[in-house]
């Protein structure tokens, strides 16, 4: 077999640009470069030293953790992948020659971005471009949450206590490397009768346009009603609220009343008292608009590679899925644009 040539790799280019691959799109429809004054901050903190290699461009480090988050890649696993795919090469800029950041180099990038709140930044940012592109919130508002799990831990009762009390065991503090394993951050919670550990992404969705518009992180023992206050935007140009009956409850009524929010919120049976027919037929109507907040948790499974997060402790998961929610308002803004084009 004859060794590929400069002209053989183009050509492979050119067929999957002509292919229309999601991340050829992404890279048309992105503005990129709108991102760099953002995340140049992270350059503000003056280094130790200028020894060393170079600092990476800012842009290139941005767009490797937005790949890693569309196909759920560990740090280990992206720096090889990036290697050997034709198509991450494509769409960080690389060429065959260039060398690809390594592990240590995107965690880093990440925890700079994290212990900076530049996630959020670039999150809010996104959100002010899609206002500006007509991507403005409409059509009320859907709340929900999703479970996200970590690692499993292996404690015994009495860890398990201690941490629920807010106390580190002793014996993780006199063994440090066995310590830096463990996530005492992330909860058991049980959803019908599976048991689950980790964490919450609880997100609000506008109706019209499905982009994620608010988001909290919480370990997966907060109730999903515990939050909404943090998730309602008032920016959407209808006062409807839509969620599921886990977020039920005559408080959360009065609340939403007083702040001149419609709640759309499913109706609840209690023990004894039965949802009547009038009841469930409101729910199934309210169901076919509250359900496309699934298609956000649907994407990150068929899509993005699944929920699971393989981070240690609360603010990790929360630098996980600020950047998970944030690929996904790329990936959703992406699709919207490009139905613009065919139906015109």
């Amino acid at each position: 077999m004859s060794q590929p040539g400069f002209w053989d790799w183009e050509e492979r280019q050119t067929k999957l640009n002509q292919k229309k691959d999601l991340l050829v799109r992404l890279n048309e429809i992105i503005p990129w470069e709108a991102f760099r004054p953002l995340l140049e901050q992270i350059h503000d903190k003056p280094r130790k030293s200028n020894a060393g290699r170079k600092a990476i461009d800012v842009v290139v480090m941005f767009k490797l953790l937005v790949v890693q988050q569309l196909y759920n890649i560990s740090d280990e696993e992206l720096e090889y992948q990036v290697s050997d795919r034709l198509s991450f090469m494509q769409f960080m800029g690389f060429g065959l020659a260039d060398e690809v950041p390594d592990a240590t180099t995107v965690w880093l990038f990440r925890k700079q971005l994290s212990e900076q709140g530049l996630i959020e930044s670039l999150f809010e940012q996104f959100d002010d471009y899609l206002i500006e592109q007509g991507y403005a919130a409409k059509g009320g508002q859907i709340v929900d949450a999703t479970l996200i799990p970590v690692p499993k831990q292996h404690n015994s009762d009495k860890e398990n206590e201690q941490l629920k009390r807010g106390q580190i065991p002793q014996d993780w503090q006199d063994k440090p490397h066995r310590f830096a394993q463990k996530d005492t951050d992330a909860r058991w919670t049980k959803k019908g009768d599976k048991s689950y550990f980790g964490y919450k992404d609880h997100i609000g969705i506008d109706a019209e346009h499905g982009l994620i518009r608010r988001y909290v992180v919480t370990d997966a023992s907060v109730h999903d009603s515990q939050v909404l206050g943090q998730l309602l935007d008032e920016d959407n140009d209808s006062d409807a609220i839509w969620a599921d009956s886990a977020y039920r409850a005559q408080a959360i009524e009065e609340t939403l009343e007083l702040m001149g929010f419609e709640s759309q919120i499913h109706e609840r049976a209690y023990r004894k008292h039965p949802l009547n027919q009038e009841q469930k037929q409101a729910n199934r109507t309210k169901s076919i608009t509250r359900a496309r907040v699934e298609h956000v948790f649907g994407c990150w499974t068929m899509q993005m590679g699944g929920k699971f997060v393989r981070s240690i402790g609360l603010v990790r998961a929360k630098a996980y899925l600020g950047l998970k929610n944030l690929t996904y308002n790329f990936m959703r803004y992406t699709f919207l644009e490009t139905q613009v084009v065919h139906s015109s």
